[in-house]
C-alpha cells in the first residue's frame, strides 16, 4: 500500500487539484444518519488510484457544549457534551448565543454557528487536554455560561480548523471516510498541506 502511494507521488501528475481562492470555493454537503446536513467548503481534491476525495471545512463554525462536572475552590473540570445529552440544553443554548447575534445550527456532525464572532480575549481561551495524542485544544467561549436544571453549561467553538475527508462518487452523496480509510490517505493529505502553507508563506514574503 505504501508503494503505491510512492507510485501516485513521483508521477508526473500531481494528485490534487488546488480550488481558485480568487473565485467563490466550491461547496458541498454532508448528510448524517439522522438526515442533517453539514455545509461545506471544498479546500482541495485528492486523486488516489482511480479514485477523488476531498478535505472539507464547514461553512459555519463548529462549536461544542460544555458542562461543568466537578469544581473546587482553585478550579473547575468541563466536559464535552455526548451526542444524546445535546437536545436536553440545545433550544438553552440556542437562546444565549441569540443575545451575541449568533445562530446555533443542529447541523451533521457537529453543532455550528452562524454569524460574527466576538473579538478573542486570551485569558478566557479553554484549553483541554486531548488523551489520545497527548496535545493540547483550544477554545474560544461564545456568549456567558447557563443552567439547566442543577448543572452549569457553556458553549465553545475550536481555535484549531476543523477538517473532514470525504470520497467523492459522480451521481452519489460525499462519503465521510471512515478512521481507517482516512489513515490510508493521511501521509498525502499532509504532504500537501504543508506544500499548501509553504505557498502562502513565500507569497506574504
Amino acid at each position: 500500500m505504501g508503494s503505491n502511494y510512492q507510485n501516485q507521488q513521483n508521477s508526473n501528475e500531481q494528485p490534487w487539484e488546488d480550488e481558485d481562492f480568487e473565485e467563490e470555493m466550491e461547496q458541498l454537503r454532508l448528510y448524517d444518519e439522522a438526515g442533517r446536513f453539514l455545509d461545506c467548503y471544498i479546500e482541495f481534491r485528492l486523486n488516489v488510484q482511480g479514485e477523488t476525495y476531498a478535505l472539507l471545512r464547514p461553512v459555519d463554525y463548529p462549536v461544542e457544549i460544555f458542562t461543568v462536572v466537578a469544581e473546587n475552590d482553585e478550579e473547575e473540570t468541563l466536559m464535552p457534551l455526548e451526542e444524546h445529552e445535546i437536545d436536553a440544553v440545545f433550544d438553552t443554548a440556542r437562546a444565549i448565543l441569540e443575545e451575541q447575534n449568533l445562530t446555533l445550527k443542529r447541523t451533521a456532525l457537529t453543532l455550528t454557528v452562524s454569524g460574527d464572532l466576538p473579538d478573542l480575549d486570551e485569558e478566557d481561551v479553554l484549553r483541554v487536554e486531548v488523551e489520545a495524542d497527548e496535545d493540547i485544544e483550544e477554545y474560544q467561549p461564545l456568549g456567558s455560561s447557563f443552567f439547566c436544571g442543577t448543572r452549569e453549561y457553556s458553549v465553545y467553538t475550536p481555535l484549531s480548523p476543523t477538517l473532514y475527508v470525504a470520497r467523492l462518487v459522480p451521481g452519489q452523496e460525499p462519503e465521510l471516510l471512515s478512521p481507517q480509510d482516512f489513515q490510508h490517505l493521511q501521509p498525502l493529505l499532509e504532504q500537501h498541506l504543508v506544500s499548501h502553507l509553504l505557498e502562502e508563506e513565500d507569497w506574504e514574503d
